[in-house]
């Protein structure tokens, strides 16, 4: 079998990465500090491990190439028509929750971030996805306020939050 050009590319720029980073870790200070770790380390095992995958990858390209490599044709691969409504609602929700999350909160920005895309995939049960998105609203705020002390801003839910003990 002949190997594929973009698979030669693609295994020769991994691995000539990898090489230009050894080269310029090569540059770098060895000396360690107190746990005897220089800065040199990081860089050293990251284009150890890009050599490694350079040249497996050209191993695979040469000798049969990739295993598992995505079909050529976009049926095979799953690829299926741009759908314009869906990207707008999305779009919708995404700049809806950016307007939203000082004014109404992170909470109620969060919930009609959801229901804007739940309904761009197809749903029109907007009460439910408004309630589920509000209560994943909920917990993702509990979680990053309670567990990650990160402050989120609650705005209009901010008074039944402070009764909540939130």
């Amino acid at each position: 079998m002949k190997a594929k050009p973009a698979e030669l590319v693609l295994s020769l720029a991994v691995l000539s990465l990898g090489i230009a980073v050894a080269i310029g870790t090569a540059g770098l200070s060895g000396a360690g500090g107190y746990a005897r770790i220089g800065p040199n380390l990081a860089p050293a095992v990251i284009a150890g491990g890009l050599i490694l995958l350079g040249l497996w990858l050209l191993y695979e390209a040469i000798f049969g190439g990739w295993r598992n490599a995505v079909p050529d044709s976009p049926e095979a691969r799953g690829e299926h028509d741009f759908f314009p409504s869906a990207f707008i609602w999305v779009s919708i929700g995404l700049i809806a929750q950016m307007l939203l999350i000082h004014r109404a909160g992170f909470v109620l920005a969060q919930a009609t971030l959801f229901t804007c895309v739940a309904r761009g995939f197809g749903s029109r049960r907007y009460p439910r996805d408004f309630a589920i998105g509000l209560a994943l609203g909920v917990a993702v705020f509990l979680f990053f306020v309670k567990f990650l002390n990160v402050n989120l801003p609650p705005g209009w839910l901010a008074p039944i939050m402070r009764g909540a003990g939130i």
